[in-house]
């Protein structure tokens, strides 16, 4: 073959291989994300290593609406599953390592779903493990209680009413919800107890996450222990921004 030929032959070669990877290029900035950047997931600290992950982010610190997502990993992909607006704290959201209780603010951080409840029954294909709220189930939220940041029933005598949660009592917002796992597995006292994933109620919460009801049945139904989903709270930005977590 003549050095002529080779050179045509090499030149086209090359480019094939430069058309193929424009092509690629425009497929993954087409792609979840777009000309924002990767999906979320890529862009925080940590995902809780799980293949599930639920997001709940607001604009800033100040916010009381944003956004919940859930995604799902599907091989080396996240993979947006879902979406529904949010509701955050009445005074917004506050770091979760020094939020104080009482606050009326969202804890920042990522976080555990240790298990779903609620007043009405775990939707169709439910696979968490669900607790159905009775007559006598009480969240703790006494500083002074052994049973500080715990569901209890029936109510201890050293967890005072007017310091728990009688959760039959919240018939919309807790007809369908997961605990979140903050300040859960070694509580300290004061920083804050009873934070839902739950269903909206007429405005802000006093703390916790809220959805729309047919989002948190949605999310009931798609969220797989087996996958160990977290959930990632945060703003879009500043001290409290979500990719922190």
């Amino acid at each position: 073959m003549s050095a002529g030929r080779r050179t045509v032959r090499n030149m086209r070669r090359s480019l094939v291989t430069a058309a193929v990877l424009l092509a690629l290029a425009g497929s993954l900035g087409a792609g979840p994300g777009g000309a924002d950047g990767p999906p979320l997931p890529y862009r925080l600290a940590d995902t809780g290593g799980g293949s599930q992950l639920i997001t709940a982010e607001a604009p800033d610190s100040g916010s009381t609406t944003g956004t919940v997502t859930w995604w799902e990993r599907r091989g080396v992909r996240w993979v947006e599953a879902g979406s529904a607006p949010a509701r955050f704290g009445a005074n917004g959201l506050a770091d979760g390592a020094t939020r104080e209780q009482g606050t009326s603010t969202t804890p920042t951080g990522l976080y555990d779903l240790p298990y779903a409840f609620g007043i009405q029954d775990a939707p169709a294909g439910t696979m968490y493990p669900y607790r159905e709220v009775a007559e006598d189930s009480w969240w703790c939220q006494d500083n002074a209680s052994r049973a500080y940041n715990r569901w209890v029933e029936p109510r201890p005598a050293d967890c005072r009413a007017a310091e728990a949660e009688h959760l039959v009592s919240y018939g919309t917002q807790y007809a369908r919800a997961l605990v979140i796992g903050f300040n859960y597995d070694r509580p300290v006292r004061g920083r804050g107890a009873g934070i839902f994933l739950h269903v909206n109620g007429r405005g802000a919460t006093a703390g916790c996450v809220s959805v729309p009801a047919d989002a948190m049945a949605e999310i009931l139904a798609w969220a797989d222990p087996e996958r160990e989903p977290h959930i990632a709270v945060g703003t879009g930005s500043g001290p409290t921004a979500i990719t922190r977590y």
